[in-house]
């Protein structure tokens, strides 16, 4: 029986080098969010018709996106690799409106706050829809996947 979602998600710690408290809340929401409800189905059929639950782990490798797919008992299934070439732009515009969102967090007024949430969240939305179309073939999410995924892929990329 088919069971098309992630069910553990691990990012590649030794490509992060460093995340403060506000990253590495964002982080566990992402996680936690994502293990809540998702749905992932790599397009690939498997010879003995596996289809879920995945384990998955995200890495950047040579400046490439690698997500390890495995199954339930953590044999491996497959690897997607993605060109990070694409996401540069997003992600550095994520990174600067993040910033933006957790200064004004701090000490902003509440209609300041709305404005930037605003911004971050249509940059979010829009990287996710990137994120969407590069997985077309390979990977089936929906949008809410897609934006979580995103948010960890972000993570992978801070630099101190």
């Amino acid at each position: 029986m088919a069971d098309p979602r992630i069910i553990d998600i691990a990012l590649d710690d030794k490509t992060i080098v460093w995340r403060n408290a506000d990253v590495e809340q964002e982080r566990r929401i992402a996680i936690y969010d994502l293990i809540e409800d998702n749905s992932f189905a790599p397009t690939r059929r498997h010879e003995d018709g596996y289809a879920g639950p995945y384990k998955v782990f995200i890495s950047v490798q040579e400046g490439r996106l690698v997500i390890e797919i495995r199954r339930e008992d953590d044999s491996p299934l497959e690897a997607v690799i993605l060109g990070l070439a694409s996401f540069r732009r997003p992600i550095k515009d994520y990174f600067s409106i993040c910033e933006s969102y957790f200064q004004a967090i701090r000490q902003a007024t509440p209609a300041q706050i709305e404005t930037v949430d605003m911004a971050r969240r249509a940059i979010h939305n829009e990287a996710a829809e990137l994120l969407m179309t590069k997985l077309d073939g390979k990977i089936a999410v929906d949008f809410d996947t897609a934006r979580r995924l995103f948010t960890l892929i972000c993570v992978l990329h801070i630099r101190n």
